[in-house]
């Protein structure tokens, strides 16, 4: 008998035409390797660690690779750079809780900061630029399929993804891209605790705004350790009362500061050209308060020596007037004074007044990511916890920062010739860490406060010897 011999083109013609690995196909898996894996697999890496949400940008970067496939090599490049850059720069607005505008507001200091003492950002500039280079490479690939299946299949790939992405976030929503939404209930330490009203003109005033310090979050070490170099200190025990709250944050440092000093939510950027004589500064100049703001920075960092005067601030001291005044200098990516060594000079000003003062520090260090090394006294933060240093080594560096801070402070505050004074300390924002381990030690939405109350004279003769 005779038959139609088999070959290999009637093989490929009795298959169904998805599965034929023809030049469609080959167009296809070069698209998905492309649009789909090297667009997302840097961030996709993040997943078991914790990182924030991007299902839509797997999405844009889908839709973006469906429109440009058939165009020059040229265009489909740059728009592959593009998407990776805006997706970058989303995650990087995720971990620090910043809108677009706010981070693109932000790249303008990028110069006065130096990622480069950070491995974590080498590490992350590294990656970026790998993909940049395999996409330069794979893009040369014909990706112009036009077959109707292959596009539902590329579409279906995409959104597929980006439903894992949302689903691997699912434990971690609420610890990112947190602004304040319309009507949301408002709280500060400086209101809260009653700081605000304490100013008669008989006592100086602190507050003391340190930076990345959230609250613990189900871990009690941690808490333990929080405030223990003034709270569990005999001395200072006699001189004040303590007391301790939580205050909810939205955004980063600078919103924190507006929390606290004006009593509202927002940003500093409506008080560069206007003053707001409604924040706290200017109502204590008003009471014939003397008013100082000190940050451990530069002062042009978010342009706080041209905001801090429209906020009531007279005067103002940066990290260069510190280190100037005798504070060596510690490294990081944001390197500039040590905080450990601010309080010798909050005190000798303080001594130095001749009127009530209200004095603002933000302190800088503990800023992440906390580096070993670079005069930063973290190398060996076991000494504050060896359960941290086992378990959670960067919060232990980040608590050997708030240590040194705080042991610094109760030196100067219980020596005999420290003048009266109310001191509040206060988390700007969680610390938003990478990963998901360290991360969720803290409260996703609350930061604390320790308000030390000057004990009156009946109160230190009542006091326990």
């Amino acid at each position: 008998m005779g038959g139609i011999p088999v070959t290999t083109l009637t093989a490929q013609a009795a298959r169904p035409a998805l599965l034929q690995v023809d030049d469609e196909v080959r167009k296809f898996g070069n698209w998905i390797l492309i649009w789909v894996v090297l667009a997302n697999i840097g961030f996709a890496a993040m997943w078991f660690s914790g990182a924030p949400p991007r299902h839509m940008e797997i999405v844009y970067a889908g839709l973006i690779g469906l429109v440009v496939k058939r165009m020059p090599f040229a265009i489909r490049y740059l728009a592959f750079v593009g998407i990776l850059t805006f997706s970058t720069l989303k995650f990087v607005g995720g971990l620090f809780n910043l809108d677009m505008s706010s981070l693109f507001y932000s790249l303008q200091f990028f110069a006065e900061i130096k990622p480069s003492n950070s491995f974590d950002y080498i590490a992350g500039a590294a990656v970026i630029i790998g993909v940049m280079i395999a996409a330069y490479k794979l893009l040369r690939r014909d990706s112009d399929f036009a077959r109707p299946m292959l596009i539902i299949a590329a579409a279906a790939a995409f959104v597929s993804l980006a439903a894992v992405d949302l689903w691997m976030g699912k434990d971690m929503r609420g610890h990112y891209f947190r602004a304040a939404p319309e009507g949301a209930l408002f709280g500060s330490a400086t209101g809260d605790s009653g700081f605000a009203a304490r100013a008669d003109g008989k006592r100086h005033l602190v507050l003391i705004v340190v930076e990345a310090m959230g609250l613990p979050k189900d871990n009690p070490e941690m808490a333990k350790l929080l405030f223990a170099p003034l709270v569990d200190n005999s001395a200072v025990q006699a001189r004040y009362e303590f007391k301790r709250g939580t205050a909810p944050y939205y955004n980063s440092t600078t919103a924190g500061e507006i929390r606290e000093l004006c009593g509202r939510w927002g940003d500093y950027y409506d008080l560069l050209d206007r003053k707001d004589t409604g924040c706290l500064p200017s109502v204590l100049a008003k009471k014939g308060y003397d008013t100082l703001a000190m940050h451990s920075f530069t002062g042009s960092f978010f342009k706080r020596e041209q905001w801090y005067p429209n906020i009531g601030f007279a005067k103002r001291e940066f990290g260069k007037d510190m280190m100037k005044a005798g504070a060596e200098k510690c490294g990081g990516v944001f390197p500039g004074a040590c905080d450990r060594q601010i309080p010798q000079q909050i005190a000798a000003k303080l001594k130095a007044a001749q009127k009530p003062t209200f004095l603002y520090w933000l302190t800088l260090n503990s800023h992440l990511p906390v580096p070993s090394g670079l005069n930063l006294n973290v190398d060996n933060c076991e000494r504050v916890s060896a359960f941290l240093k086992a378990e959670y080594p960067q919060i232990c560096r980040q608590f050997a920062i708030y240590h040194d801070i705080q042991t610094a402070l109760a030196d100067e505050i219980t020596a005999s010739d420290f003048p009266d004074a109310d001191i509040l300390l206060v988390g700007d924002h969680m610390p938003p860490y990478f990963d998901r381990h360290h991360r969720t030690q803290f409260d996703p939405g609350h930061v604390p406060w320790l308000y030390l109350r000057r004990k009156d004279e009946a109160d230190k003769n009542a006091a326990p010897r």
